[in-house]
């Protein structure tokens, strides 16, 4: 597993920026797929994590699987899980035919930070509530770090990666933010500590650059393909197209 080498200040001093973008995207006009019968009435509660590192929402058995390479300090990757993100879990990851699988691709020691917090609810619906939370709150996050003194964040590169996570969570107030929305700090203290998860999230982002052609956040694979738009078209169109051609 790869250690965290990411730079603290460097890193913030351009969030909402770097590898950041919408992805252009073509049409498809295929029929949806007959739905499928979840086991608990609702696909959408159904939530287990892959054997990459990520949360994967609906069917397992899904004929269209649909991968976000998303980091959470993205303003492109909020606007897609605010606007674009129910169109596809209403309409495609609830009929069975479709999953949907989050992986964390972090930029930065507070990315890390917030995917730990989110990651410490487990493979649960929770996971999927808080990184949408995050989503919607992201702004908040970012004034609160970027009025931290910077000579405080310069300190945090002395700092073993459990000791650096905790201190920007409590510069961000996460962990607050999470017990407030049903996860202890107790809990996320010792997540933000577990060395494991974060050299899981690390290899995450070694695997993906690997392996595909990630030109920043939002990525999306279908059937492991990764969607590539055309100029003048948004992200989910593009995202769109390649589930119903792929149905």
């Amino acid at each position: 597993m790869k250690k965290l080498t990411l730079a603290v200040v460097a890193s913030l001093a351009v969030l909402g920026t770097t590898a950041c973008k919408q992805q252009p995207a073509a049409q498809n006009d295929n029929p949806a797929a007959a739905p499928v019968q979840a086991p608990n009435g609702d696909w959408s509660k159904l939530v287990s994590q892959t054997t990459e590192g990520g949360m994967l929402m609906g069917n397992p058995q899904a004929k269209v699987k649909v991968v976000e390479f998303g980091s959470l300090t993205c303003p492109h990757c909020a606007e897609f899980a605010e606007k674009d993100q129910p169109k596809l879990i209403n309409n495609y990851v609830k009929t069975g035919n479709v999953s949907f699988e989050f992986r964390n691709f972090v930029r930065d020691p507070l990315d890390i930070t917030m995917s730990l917090i989110t990651r410490c609810a487990g493979a649960t619906p929770q996971f999927f509530t808080l990184t949408d939370g995050m989503y919607a709150d992201q702004k908040s996050f970012f004034d609160r770090i970027q009025a931290v003194p910077e000579a405080q964040l310069t300190a945090l590169q002395s700092m073993t990666p459990a000791q650096q996570f905790a201190k920007m969570a409590e510069y961000a107030g996460v962990q607050e933010w999470a017990a407030q929305r049903g996860l202890p700090s107790a809990k996320t203290s010792q997540c933000l500590a577990n060395q494991a998860e974060i050299d899981r999230i690390v290899q995450m982002n070694s695997d993906a650059s690997s392996s595909y052609d990630i030109p920043g956040t939002p990525t999306f694979l279908v059937n492991g393909e990764v969607v590539k738009g055309q100029a003048g078209q948004d992200t989910w169109q593009g995202v769109e197209a390649a589930i119903k051609a792929a149905q």
